[in-house]
């Protein structure tokens, strides 16, 4: 070789080692990913199972918030196709049970109100099917193609005056409020029937009640849906199935007596049951509870209760398309599993499992599903499940994850202070040195009534990318770990959640994950809720961010949108003013706080308005202890404007940078 040709070579192969250095070299995932990351949503199914809708949405930057269109990926995997791409969202994509087209709701060209679109699998643009003036709750296909079940809501007129200025809100009713529906005047939710020829609209139900979730019986002549036809229904959350003739004027018919819930009712191909999810427990207020898989005759009687002595959460139930089993979503120990119920024996039996959580099932033939996987390194992806075996159907996420190192995530159960084994999850920066110890970050989950799974996680990746061991904790309150686990902490708030948070954090210190002088809490919902407990308690937390959390809970009675809760599990308040005033100690012990804490909270909050963040906010200012308070306007309990969301997510680390990290770390 010469030297020219020599001198070639190793300019080229220095360029291929630059080039290869390029696309290998990953960086820690930062809050401007929140921009990028697309969501996956509702997949749907084709008649002849050859395809699958469902939604990506995505964010546009320009105007601040996210835009949904429908995507189409073959049964194979080796196709996929965009069906809309436009600058108003499209969601709740649906094939006519014939197969000639795919519905979809929008509120494109202008309109105000969601309407039903046509799209033509044949070709051609998509066509306005309806012209509705109220809301578009549901909607739901006959199975002969011919009509459209809907749920609209009754029409407010309070701001038709010519001034459009909104009439008083006048209530009377014991419900009046609840987050982003806002204060709640008179009306329902009520069923009609769409010809899709004659675009006729017919109305099925009337009154005071609301129905929802219809479904079609097999043969198209009947529908099953949800009402809650008590006395007085915002008492109570009794609801039960009933049925009706799919035409104007039928009666209905009450299929459950359960003096709980049953909902989620979906009829069985052959049309000779329905199966749908009941509560453990009857009575009023049913927080802490499980739902259960009950099958029940279309004629009624007596239902089967299939996962009765699973003791554990059940959802999406889906019929196989022999009518024989029922597939369903399992909740357990940091984990959804998928989960199968023979009808004739009520057998049980695992289909897919892992450290992952499925959600989102759906039938397609045999043992054959589609379902949404997520696990700790990759966002919601569709698979299919062919005999058990996941096969993934959509990339969405890769161009989203191929620059990124993610945090490592690994399960571990610790012991509190009363012998309870609780179980955890821990997220250690990428590229930790190992056996160093890290400022560490407990980030407790909402509800209570939920859990923290191996799924993905962008907040507590976010934080972790921050230089910090993060602590997810599924303390006593949360599921997936059987009814007695959830319902310990009824009417006995902050107790034995923060007794399983501490004994947490004793573990990490002890193992030498968490420096123990560098530690700090938060959480959103439920989760700022007992961060609020865990400073009113204990010191040890050099820093915290409490969100959407409340402490004074007296002040709460009337001004949330959880009434009937308080008075089944609390009583009311001037009946069991000592039990209210004592899981009040956050605000009322104060002065005990000694962690610098960032309160935050959302403007237009129903559900734990922002009086539960301003009064600590306010109390701690006060008393001279390091605080702030965020407020994001026009938001509702959950953020959904993107930069707020990144916002939150820099604040978090801002704060806990402040207070946990120094020189010596």
């Amino acid at each position: 070789m010469t030297n020219r040709s020599l001198l070639i070579w190793l300019l080229a192969l220095s360029s291929f080692g630059s080039q290869a250095q390029t696309i290998t070299k990953k960086r820690p995932i930062n809050p401007k990913d929140i921009y990028r990351l697309q969501t996956i949503s509702d997949p749907q199914v084709a008649p002849d199972g050859k395809w699958i809708t469902y939604s990506v949405s995505a964010v546009d930057t320009t105007k601040d918030k996210r835009n949904s269109d429908l995507w189409m990926v073959s049964w194979d995997g080796k196709e996929s196709v965009q069906l809309t791409n436009g600058p108003e969202s499209e969601s709740r994509a649906r094939f006519s049970p014939d197969g000639k087209y795919i519905s979809f709701i929008s509120s494109r060209q202008g309109n105000t109100k969601g309407q039903i679109w046509l799209l033509d699998r044949r070709g051609g643009e998509a066509k306005k099917l309806t012209d509705l003036k109220t809301d578009l709750e549901d909607y739901v296909w006959s199975p002969d193609s011919k009509k459209i079940a809907l749920v609209l809501r009754d029409p407010d007129y309070a701001d038709s005056a010519k001034t459009k200025v909104r009439k008083p809100y006048v209530m009377d009713r014991y419900h009046f409020k609840a987050d982003i529906k806002g204060y709640i005047e008179k009306g329902s939710s009520h069923l009609y029937v769409y010809d899709v020829a004659d675009k006729k609209l017919d109305t099925l139900t009337t009154g005071n009640y609301d129905e929802t979730s219809p479904v079609w019986s097999p043969d198209g002549t009947k529908l099953a849906f949800v009402s809650n036809r008590s006395d007085d229904p915002d008492r109570n959350q009794n609801t039960d199935i009933y049925v009706m003739e799919a035409r104007k004027g039928a009666a209905t018919k009450k299929l459950t007596t359960w003096t709980g819930y049953d909902n989620s009712p979906t009829w069985s191909p052959d049309g000779k049951s329905i199966a749908y999810l009941r509560s453990t427990a009857s009575g009023n207020f049913l927080m802490y509870d499980q739902p259960v898989l009950a099958v029940i005759s279309q004629d009624g009687g007596e239902p089967t209760l299939l996962s009765k002595s699973l003791d554990r959460p059940v959802r999406n139930p889906t019929w196989a398309k022999d009518s024989k089993s029922i597939g369903v979503l399992v909740q357990d120990d940091r984990q959804t599993y998928l989960g199968q119920y023979v009808v004739a024996d009520g057998k049980f039996t695992k289909l897919a499992t892992g450290q992952k959580a499925f959600s989102n099932l759906e039938a397609v033939s045999g043992s054959n599903w589609v379902a949404m996987i997520s696990d700790p390194q990759t966002p919601g992806e569709l698979y299919a499940i062919e005999s058990g075996n996941p096969r993934r159907l959509t990339h969405v996420h890769d161009t989203f994850l191929a620059p990124l190192e993610l945090a490592t995530v690994e399960g571990f159960t610790s012991k509190s202070k009363d012998g309870t084994q609780v179980s955890n999850i821990l997220f250690r920066p990428a590229n930790a040195p190992s056996g160093k110890k890290l400022p560490t970050i407990f980030f407790i989950h909402g509800g209570p009534v939920s859990q923290d799974e191996f799924s993905f996680d962008l907040t507590r990746q976010l934080l972790a990318a921050g230089g910090y061991a993060v602590v997810a904790v599924n303390y006593r309150g949360s599921n997936g770990r059987g009814l007695d686990y959830t319902k310990a902490i009824y009417a006995d708030w902050g107790n034995k959640e923060v007794q399983d948070i501490l004994g947490a954090a004793d573990y990490v210190v002890e193992k030498g994950i968490a420096d123990a002088e560098h530690m700090g809490i938060g959480g959103w919902s439920y989760g700022g809720i007992l961060t609020n407990y865990t400073i009113a308690t204990d010191t040890r937390f050099k820093a915290a961010a409490s969100g959407a959390g409340s402490s004074l809970q007296l002040s709460l009675y009337g001004s949330d949108m959880y009434t009937n809760q308080y008075e089944t599990e609390l009583g009311a308040p001037w009946k069991n003013t000592e039990k209210w005033l004592k899981l009040s100690y956050p605000f009322l012990k104060a002065d005990r706080i000694k962690t610098p804490t960032m309160f935050m909270a959302s403007e237009k909050d129903f559900n734990v308005p922002v009086a539960g963040s301003e009064q600590m906010y306010q109390a701690l200012r006060s008393l001279g202890i390091p605080t702030q308070l965020i407020i994001y306007p026009g938001q509702f309990h959950g953020i959904t404007v993107p930069s707020y969301q990144k916002d939150r997510v820099d604040r978090y680390l801002q704060w806990f940078d402040k207070y946990l990290k120094s020189k010596t770390l």
